[in-house]
């Protein structure tokens, strides 16, 4: 589309920074948490994730909507994202598995997006300023109008979204990972009977459900306020905690209902918003981090051996709130920050960054085989 048919949009930061550009989803206005991701591939993935929710994302990568969209990279049933920030955009996807454009996705799910502006120097801003709430419009163009907006959203700090995420009804998922995309050799589960583990959802993205399904897992979701009574009715040789959006602080009924879950002593596998969840019911603190990790090439490990990892999260676990009980098994080494921690004695573990990628790299798959082992190893001692 020539420059001079397009759309003008605004996006307004909340310190007043102004960034004019073109309009390539829905018209309107968002406000939202503006943060930035650094990821050269999975926009889709990124756009439908749960814990974007409350989130205006910009995509550092300069090409957005080259390989269109489809059905089968939707990581829950629609886009969770306030809105979207590109460098370029493209209307003419060229990808053989490409069912739609990405202009056009926006427009049918109602998001706005806005491209032409330079990414680069709003990435810039927000990792020495920090992230901060904006604002997308295509109706109000005026800086000083579209700040007023802007300056009434609530901040991201104290803000609990996994209640606009959770699941409303229980439901069981027995898909595994499509055969086409299995990236490597999957324990041998022939033989023995499934696992059953409940997953606590703070807004679960479908291929950790995948990645639990590959691995022999009978896999029952329940929504985010699911009593502990409840979720041990099922009986389950583990009990999984979700990915998730907001600050994990703000998430006391599940806090709370981690807590009392952890005296069933049954193992318990946390990602991203699950890990901070597990920290906080262990007793730790968490804090906000100044512009979050949001990518496919983090790094994480400790002695030695590092993993390449998939991120998206704007809280951390402050690490001198362990307690002595709990280790450190990987740090970001980037800033430092726990990125996995671990009872010393009970089946209780979590990383903060995404083992089932998708987007990204699978480094950390293993740790969904840890989790099976630790399952069938209890499961063997109770029965002995």
């Amino acid at each position: 589309m020539p420059i001079a048919a397009a759309k003008p949009a605004l996006l307004v930061l909340a310190d007043g920074t102004a960034y004019p550009g073109w309009s390539f989803g829905a018209n309107g206005t968002t406000v939202g948490e503006v943060v930035f991701n650094t990821g050269m591939t999975g926009y889709q993935e990124v756009m439908t994730d749960p814990s974007y929710c409350g989130q205006i994302v910009t995509f550092t990568y300069p090409e957005l909507g080259n390989t269109g969209v489809n059905g089968e990279d939707e990581e829950s049933i629609y886009p969770h994202v306030k809105g979207v920030v590109a460098r370029n955009i493209t209307r003419r996807p060229s990808n053989w598995r490409s069912t739609q454009s990405l202009p056009d996705y926006l427009v049918e799910h109602k998001i706005i997006g806005i491209y032409g502006i330079d990414t680069r120097a709003l990435t810039r801003k927000l990792r020495s300023v920090g992230a901060m709430n904006g604002g997308i419009s295509t109706e109000i163009l005026e800086p000083e109008a579209l700040l007023q907006h802007i300056q009434a959203a609530p901040s991201m700090a104290g803000l609990n979204l996994v209640k606009e995420v959770t699941t409303r009804e229980v439901y069981e998922w027995t898909d595994p990972t499509n055969d086409h995309w299995q990236f490597g050799p999957v324990a041998e589960q022939k033989g023995q009977p499934p696992l059953t583990v409940v997953a606590l959802d703070f807004g679960v993205k479908r291929n950790i459900l995948r990645r639990l399904a590959s691995y022999g897992c009978r896999v029952i979701v329940v929504p985010a306020s699911t009593s502990p009574a409840e979720i041990l009715q099922y009986n389950p040789d583990g009990i999984f905690l979700s990915n998730g959006p907001g600050d994990p602080a703000a998430v006391e009924e599940g806090i709370v209902t981690t807590k009392e879950l952890l005296a069933a002593k049954k193992p318990i596998f946390g990602i991203c918003m699950g890990h901070q969840v597990l920290g906080l019911s262990l007793g730790a603190e968490t804090f906000k981090l100044k512009f979050g990790h949001r990518g496919l090439n983090q790094p994480c490990g400790l002695k030695q051996q590092v993993e390449i990892t998939s991120q998206n999260h704007g809280f951390a676990v402050t690490e001198d709130s362990l307690v002595e009980e709990v280790e450190i098994t990987h740090f970001n080494l980037n800033d430092k920050t726990v990125a996995g921690l671990r009872h010393k004695e009970l089946p209780f573990f979590s990383v903060q960054y995404h083992p089932e990628a998708s987007p990204g790299p699978h480094d950390a798959d293993y740790l969904f085989a840890d989790f099976v082992q630790l399952m069938r190893q209890q499961k063997a001692e109770a029965a002995a």
